[in-house]
């Protein structure tokens, strides 16, 4: 019986083997650099908002404090985002452009929030409670960045689990209870801010 294949045949099909598995482990690496980098989380992309909105002019050149459009920053898990009236308050009586005010005033008309893109949407697997991290004494600029200066509002961090954790298991818990509740996994002190249930539920 004649030989099918030469013994040639069996050194290329070893060699296509291991450049596609050179290959394989290569695309498996470049998928996981884009995945991680800042394009994947939408660091510095900013979301389209319903109207044309600068925190550089109105937190950084006017001075609103943050709490003026964000009111429920300090006692809730949402930090809030302003209603029509809240605009319109200021904008009826200073710089009332009313192409540009059209939405809020559609919104208030209808009885309807605003519909303002969230450039700090976490997961919703994700429990985010704003008013404990104020209440632990962090500014808004530790996650948000300088957004007096930001004539469109861009994430400057990932807000990754990974970026969290990293604040967390520096972070002095607040409370006894939190203390108390510091354990070891497999030999390793878990902070209790480190803790999966203080995130996830």
């Amino acid at each position: 019986m004649s030989q099918l294949f030469s013994p040639r045949a069996d050194s290329r099909l070893r060699a296509f083997g291991i450049i596609g598995a050179a290959f394989l482990v290569l695309a498996l690496v470049v998928a996981f650099a884009l995945s991680r980098s800042d394009g994947a989380w939408g660091v510095g992309t900013p979301a389209a908002q319903p109207i044309p909105f600068s925190h550089a002019i109105h937190a950084g050149r006017v001075g609103l404090d943050c709490r003026f459009c964000h009111a429920t920053v300090e006692h809730a898990a949402s930090a809030g985002m302003p209603t029509a009236e809240t605009c319109l308050g200021c904008h009826s009586q200073v710089w009332n452009v009313t192409a540009q005010f059209a939405p809020l005033e559609t919104a208030l008309a209808l009885g309807t929030p605003v519909t303002w893109a969230s450039v700090h949407r976490l997961p919703e697997h994700v429990r985010f409670h704003h008013a404990a991290h104020i209440g632990a004494g962090l500014t808004c600029a530790q996650c948000h960045g300088p957004v007096e200066t930001m004539p469109r509002t861009v994430k400057v961090e990932t807000q990754s689990m990974g970026w969290c954790l990293d604040c967390h298991r520096e972070a002095q818990p607040q409370s006894a209870a939190l203390v108390a509740a510091s354990y070891a996994q497999l030999g390793v002190e878990v902070p209790p801010l480190a803790n999966c249930s203080t995130c996830h539920r």
